[in-house]
């Protein structure tokens, strides 16, 4: 299996970011690093405990943002990522943009928002 990345555009209280992020379906919400989202004027409203990939607890703060992929926005919960952490798009975002990744070619499509 290959990497997804996508090209979005964040989209803060004062300006906007283009981030290229890493697709991560395993991801519940969409990590950014803190210094590109606090340029952007986002602000973080919590703080939550994450388990890492080794089993160790981290904490991040997480707030609001807008992210726009191919002409679509949605309003996310992002994590304020630190330098180390990886910049990915989540699947709460995905699902939000009405996205998935195409198995085959790895590629984003649109897909039906469903009304359950």
């Amino acid at each position: 299996m290959g990497i997804t990345k996508a090209s979005v555009t964040v989209l803060g209280d004062s300006a906007h970011s283009e981030v290229e992020l890493i697709v991560d379906t395993g991801s519940i919400l969409t990590w950014v690093r803190s210094d590109r989202l606090k340029s952007i004027g986002a602000k973080p409203r919590r703080e939550k405990e994450f388990r890492t990939i080794e089993g160790k607890i981290i904490r991040r703060k997480t707030g609001p943002a807008t992210v726009r992929y191919d002409g679509v926005e949605a309003d996310v919960e992002v994590v304020f990522g630190e330098e180390s952490d990886a910049e990915v798009l989540g699947v709460t975002a995905l699902g939000s943009l009405g996205l998935q990744i195409d198995p085959v070619t790895l590629k984003l499509n649109r897909s039906s928002l469903l009304a359950l």
